[in-house]
């Protein structure tokens, strides 16, 4: 069994860490956690039982009572493969909201911290860098142009039968980036040591190939 080693891979939303991550990690053969989806499904759960933020006497039973995990790219809520179910606009809002809730981040971080002393695994979220593993061996930040980011949201709920304008998307991007970068709890920024990659011009192979050539396993 080889070396165990973290790679943390955070941006804005829209920029294409998780597709970028699971090619990666199924490059290198280990495991991919998408730490943004864990948030979502708290998000989702949430608006299934009408739990709001500000009931935190709620959410803290909720964290007890819930499980959150993966397998062979399905994310698991409880049992039930939800991956579809959260990937809509207003999912996102909602795991915006309550990941800025710290004991929501405190509970899900522990796990994802777990995750990962127990074997190589690759990482996308927000904070991943700075929070969940600060002395991860290989850190990148990727980013691309609200523009480029709308652009390619758009295209993938459209191509799944939502109706939305790219003004609309456009606009939850905006709004998204803003909220992620000024909440009070683990904002999203780039950690210190992290490599910045500017996707906005890049293909997907291209990003990956680079990634892949900075890691030495």
């Amino acid at each position: 069994m080889g070396k165990i080693y973290q790679i943390a891979i955070d941006g804005p939303s829209g920029a294409g860490k998780s597709t970028i991550a699971k090619l990666i990690a199924k490059k290198l053969g280990i495991d991919y956690i998408d730490t943004g989806a864990m948030y979502r499904a708290l998000g989702y759960k949430m608006l299934q039982l009408g739990i709001t933020e500000d009931n935190l006497e709620a959410v803290e039973e909720l964290l007890k009572t819930t499980e959150i995990d993966f397998s062979k790219g399905d994310i698991i809520l409880d049992g039930t493969v939800i991956n579809d179910l959260i990937r809509t606009p207003e999912i996102s809002m909602k795991a915006s909201a309550c990941s800025a809730l710290a004991i929501v981040r405190k509970h899900l971080v522990k796990v994802q911290q777990e995750m990962g002393e127990k074997k190589s695994v690759i990482m996308d979220g927000r904070d991943i860098g700075t929070d969940v593993f600060p002395n991860a061996p290989y850190k990148f930040f990727i980013t691309a142009t609200p523009e480029e980011r709308a652009t390619r949201r758009y295209k993938e709920l459209t191509e799944k039968g939502e109706t939305v304008s790219y003004e609309e998307t456009l606009k939850s991007i905006i709004e998204r980036d803003y909220n992620d970068s000024h909440r009070a709890v683990s904002p999203l920024r780039k950690a210190d040591d992290a490599e910045e990659v500017d996707t906005t011009d890049m293909t997907i192979d291209e990003v990956i190939e680079y990634i892949c050539s900075k890691i030495d396993e």
